[in-house]
């Protein structure tokens, strides 16, 4: 049942999807009502998550999100946060590689509502242009939404944290809010299979100043990896590694 439930979600998924795309373009002619037109889209979304799949999500720790501008510093397991976050965030602003932009509908709705394009293969001219993107996006007052291991990594992998957490860390007068989630064990990374439960998204405390580069990314890996045990969800194991 838990198969056929998750091919129903993902036809369904698609079809609205691009419907919602086609009937929203207007709203590209200004950001402000792209970024509510992603809203719209990205409830509908969670309905369909929680009508066809079974999922859910529970938000904790949001005391700790400041009002205004933040940087938000993710784990990343799944596209579920990708989408998600647009709700638990008043204005997020997400550091993607600058290739998503080609996909068409979505990478022009990406681009509306604002965000820091990354090139992998830039180096420091590259972050450079990130922090200047970045420090703009904070100045209006945003969230910056970045995921420090890069790439979708599943529970109980090991992945290198990258820099450009860090030099965001030490370039931007803003806090660094880490955010620790679950949702690679429902979600998964690519599969189609979505298995009913919880998704958890816990916001932790903001990371203290002053830390070098190599102490800001361990003490960042190590808060997120701590909050693991705690997540797994029920008749689960946390995988090994972890």
């Amino acid at each position: 049942m838990i198969v056929v439930r998750s091919w129903i979600y993902t036809v369904v998924f698609l079809t609205y999807t691009l419907v919602a795309a086609i009937i929203c373009l207007p709203t590209l002619l200004k950001s402000s009502w792209a970024l509510a037109a992603i809203r719209t889209w990205v409830r509908g979304i969670m309905w369909l998550a929680r009508t066809i799949c079974g999922i859910t999500c529970r938000v904790e720790g949001r005391e700790h999100l400041p009002v205004g501008p933040c940087i938000v510093a993710a784990q990343h397991q799944s596209s579920f946060e990708t989408y998600r976050l647009f709700l638990d965030l008043a204005q997020p602003v997400f550091v993607l590689k600058k290739e998503l932009l080609l996909i068409p509908f979505v990478g022009w709705y990406i681009l509306r509502s604002g965000l820091v394009p990354i090139d992998r293969g830039g180096h420091a001219k590259a972050l450079r242009k990130m922090l200047r993107a970045a420090d703009a996006a904070l100045a209006a007052g945003k969230q910056v939404v970045i995921f420090p291991q890069g790439t979708r990594t599943m529970p109980g992998t090991s992945r290198a944290y990258l820099p450009g957490v860090a030099g965001l860390y030490a370039h931007c007068d803003a806090p660094v809010i880490p955010l620790a989630l679950n949702s690679g064990y429902l979600w998964g990374k690519t599969r189609v299979l979505k298995e009913p439960g919880e998704i958890i998204f816990r916001f932790l405390p903001p990371m203290p100043r002053g830390l070098s580069r190599e102490n800001m990314l361990n003490e960042l890996r190590s808060r997120l990896d701590a909050q693991a045990p705690s997540m797994v969800p029920p008749g689960r194991k946390l995988p090994s590694g972890s």
